[in-house]
């Protein structure tokens, strides 16, 4: 999370503000020690309960927005909501039944996580994988430490918890400190580097963030972006009701997911198909494929030269992120070609805010080289890549100079980031896939397009509707004495009577 939350704000916002990093990182290491040593001896003075009541907020909350997801995001969010809610209702129990409970489930994620991470480590064999694979095991050991009773007979679970959970952010907040402290502000983008790709700077005045027109090169400064110039910046944070229409200008990531690709109708198995591969009735296995494309002309779309075995028994082999399983690839020229060659894209996510400068630097380097590796470095991995590429300070410059800490918590309270970070966990310890890269475009693309709170917006339209009901009412019982009673039925049927009496 520490990697995305600096990619988003941007160096320029984050090295700014490395001094209350580094002290925030202390103080959150010396409190998850306390903390977690305070647990051990089983005489708490830990506030559980009001963590308890913290955890039911946070699960209600996220249980309320889930359903705005898709894929993979609505499935996150069901599984944080839940679990958070299940987690204070035994904690606010209490007794030795609440704890163990508690205990059992803490120990079956970290065990099932450490797992997962080993055998992804040792089977796809990528860069770093025994550092992942190390990981992987102290997940273990901590899951045997939370399965057996001792020292507090599992008392202390939530404690221990909290206490590892700070000292980890505080090590990760001590080292994204000292990272930026160093960190240089990047080259400029100049006409050699940029080559047949123009940046592009904002001028349109018809959409806050409508990313850029065409300049000649060199006209596009270090400091552009697609809200403005730094030195302008916005007067107050921006936000969207919605994705980016089909009129505005965006940067577009093009997926054909495995079911939507396949040559023949497959064998549905839900989760499989949806991230890994889909098999169709034949025998014949489908990963699908992802593409990025800017209104640049930047199309990063990688695929094999050759087309690769992938065969069920040549599928394991294949799955090594090895240098003997790469092969020569190719990028291909636009999506305009490779759609009629192919099939259109299955989903699109649009972003309006990003980076065209830092893209376009990515872009230049990424394309010296098209080796092609099914797990390691295919056409999901390197979309991922340049998205993120793309994304590079869109969040914080969405504030110009009035971004302060204020625009780091508003990024940290976003669930959109826990979903995305938690999405780049998976792939980056296993490998891209054209499932996991869309459920990632769409996490970003909150981050970059941010819109309203879920559960913030949700419960002002209800209020907004509440108001505009109320405001109907009252000029309902205004302008019924106006009008002056109704006569009754009885009444008027009197009257008429005797008007015709009168008559006669």
């Amino acid at each position: 999370m520490a990697r995305l939350v600096l990619l988003l704000l941007g160096a320029d916002y984050m090295r700014q503000r490395w001094r209350g990093l580094f002290i925030t990182g202390c103080v959150w290491l010396l409190a998850g020690i306390v903390i977690f040593i305070d647990a051990l001896d089983g005489a708490l003075y830990f506030p559980i309960e009001f963590f308890a009541y913290l955890f039911l907020i946070e699960g209600l909350a996220t249980l309320l927005i889930a359903t705005t997801g898709v894929g993979g995001q609505r499935v996150l969010r069901f599984t944080k909501g839940t679990f958070a809610v299940l987690a204070a209702a035994l904690i606010l129990a209490g007794h030795h039944h609440g704890h163990f409970v508690l205990s059992m489930i803490f120990g079956a994620l970290f065990l099932a996580d450490g797992l997962l991470q080993c055998v992804a480590a040792y089977v796809v064999a990528f860069p770093r994988w025994r550092q992942t694979f190390a990981a992987g095991v102290a997940e273990i050991l901590l899951a045997i430490f939370f399965f057996q009773p001792y020292p507090t007979d599992y008392v202390g679970t939530l404690p221990y918890c909290l206490g590892l959970f700070l000292m980890l952010a505080g090590v990760k907040l001590i080292m994204l400190a000292r990272r930026v402290k160093g960190l240089a502000a990047p080259p400029s983008l100049d006409a050699g580097l940029a080559g047949a790709i123009e940046p592009e700077r904002v001028v349109s005045t018809a959409q806050p963030i409508a990313n850029t027109r065409p300049t000649p090169p060199l006209a596009a400064s270090s400091g552009s972006s697609a809200c403005g110039s730094a030195e302008a910046g916005p007067t107050a944070p921006i936000r969207f009701d919605g994705p980016p229409g089909d009129h505005d200008r965006a940067l577009t990531v093009h997926v054909w997911t495995p079911t939507g690709s396949s040559k023949a109708p497959t064998v549905r198995h839900r989760m499989i198909d949806r991230y890994i591969a889909a098999i169709d009735v034949n025998g014949v296995i489908s990963t699908g494929h992802a593409a990025l494309e800017t209104p640049e002309g930047i199309y990063i779309s990688l695929y094999p030269d050759a087309e690769i075995d992938r065969s069920p028994d040549q599928f394991g082999r294949t799955l090594r992120a090895t240098p003997d399983n790469n092969v020569p690839g190719q990028y291909q020229p636009s999506y305009a070609i490779e759609s009629v060659a192919w099939c259109p894209s299955t989903v699109q996510v649009r972003i309006r805010n990003y980076n065209a400068e830092s893209l376009t630097r990515f872009w230049f380097e990424y394309r010296q080289d098209a080796t092609y590796n099914l797990t390691y470095r295919n056409c999901s991995s390197s979309v991922s890549a340049a998205l993120e590429a793309a994304v590079d300070g869109v969040f914080g410059r969405l504030y110009g100079q009035r971004a302060g800490w204020g625009a780091l918590v508003r990024l940290l309270v976003t669930p959109e980031l826990w979903v995305a970070s938690q999405i780049r966990k998976r792939a980056v310890t296993m490998a891209w896939t054209p499932g996991l890269t869309l459920d990632y475009a769409r996490a970003m693309s909150m981050l970059a397009d941010p819109r309203p709170f879920g559960w913030w917006s949700m419960w002002q339209g209800t209020i907004g509707r509440m108001r505009a009901l109320r405001r109907q009412w009252r000029k309902q019982d205004a302008a019924a004495p106006a009008a002056g009673p109704s006569p009754s039925p009885d009444l008027r049927e009197t009257d008429i009577i005797k008007t015709n009496i009168e008559d006669k």
